[in-house]
């Protein structure tokens, strides 16, 4: 495992990072790692899209699909 040191982080943003990991009852290294984890999964979001197939669906076919469902619960 890697340790990582940040330099140069700007007061409001070690101040809103010290904020939510009080909310979260995290440790602000804690907090930190959490939210790179997450964010680092992202970045293989657009090889996944890439690899599904082409449908040929329109983005408001399937929103308004998902919006009578959802209305139908």
């Amino acid at each position: 495992m890697k340790t990582l040191y940040l330099r140069n982080v700007p007061s409001e943003v070690s101040e809103r990072l010290e904020r939510l990991a009080a909310e979260s009852g995290m440790s602000v290294s804690a907090f930190a790692l959490k939210e790179l984890a997450e964010i680092s999964r992202r970045a293989d979001n657009p090889g996944l899209l890439a690899g599904l197939p082409n449908l040929s669906i329109p983005a408001e076919t399937v929103v308004a699909e998902l919006d009578e469902t959802r209305l139908n619960r």
